[in-house]
């Protein structure tokens, strides 16, 4: 069996009530810094099973070897030293591009509801030596402080939600004033893109890449 040497990486849980127990092999080590224990919101249409999640975990590996993901990453504007969020990091294909973008002065907060996808990042991690990753396990609520991340990363969730306002106003609480929110989702048309994001009066679009949209904090 091969060995992973254990990294200093730091994994705070957010969420309880989770629906099935994790087998011996999916199952998070014991943590020593668990974050707080808040209440789950059920912001999602439908849980994830295993079987969809690692279905669709193989065929995004096929995509992102024929269409790398470092592109999309380089019209959020990422920088050496930035914080960043992937909110709905799934099982990781924006985190090792993201980690080396930021460098070692940086840090990449990968959130998921989904357990088994915290795990594959850790594991992620682990193996490619990612000493700037920290996993968040959680349904919305980041833990993370007020006005403390440069970009959050929103690939291909926003769909999913069905409590869309409860994400948005924390996406907007963590970014900094001029911070960006780094948005993608081929499930939705542009018009409802715009109307989704925009229609709190939280976020406005900064700008429209070729890939995703910028938006930026409404504070007018």
């Amino acid at each position: 069996m091969k060995t992973f040497r254990r990294q200093n990486i730091r994994h705070v849980n957010l969420k309880i009530g989770l629906k099935k127990k994790l087998s011996a092999r999916e199952r998070p080590e014991p943590l020593l810094n668990q974050g707080p224990t808040i209440k789950e919101e059920n912001i999602t249409e439908e849980p994830v099973s295993d079987f969809r999640f690692h279905a669709t975990t193989l065929l995004f590996k096929f995509r992102d070897f024929f269409f790398p993901r470092r592109k999309i990453l380089e019209e959020a504007g990422i920088k050496p030293g930035f914080k960043i969020l992937d909110y709905g990091c799934g099982s990781g294909s924006y985190i090792r591009d993201t980690s080396e973008m930021v460098g070692p002065s940086g840090k990449v907060y990968a959130l998921d509801i989904n357990p088994v996808a915290v795990e594959m990042v850790r594991h992620l991690a682990s193996i490619k030596q990612l000493k700037n990753i920290e996993t968040i396990l959680s349904d919305y609520n980041t833990g993370l402080p007020d006005e403390s991340l440069d970009i959050v990363l929103f690939y291909d969730t926003y769909h999913t939600l069905n409590k869309p306002e409860l994400v948005m106003k924390e996406l907007h609480r963590v970014l900094k004033h001029d911070g960006i929110l780094s948005f993608s989702d081929h499930h939705m048309k542009e018009e409802e893109i715009m109307e989704g994001v925009t229609r709190k009066k939280l976020f406005k679009l900064k700008k429209k890449g070729k890939m995703t949209y910028s938006f930026k904090k409404d504070e007018d």
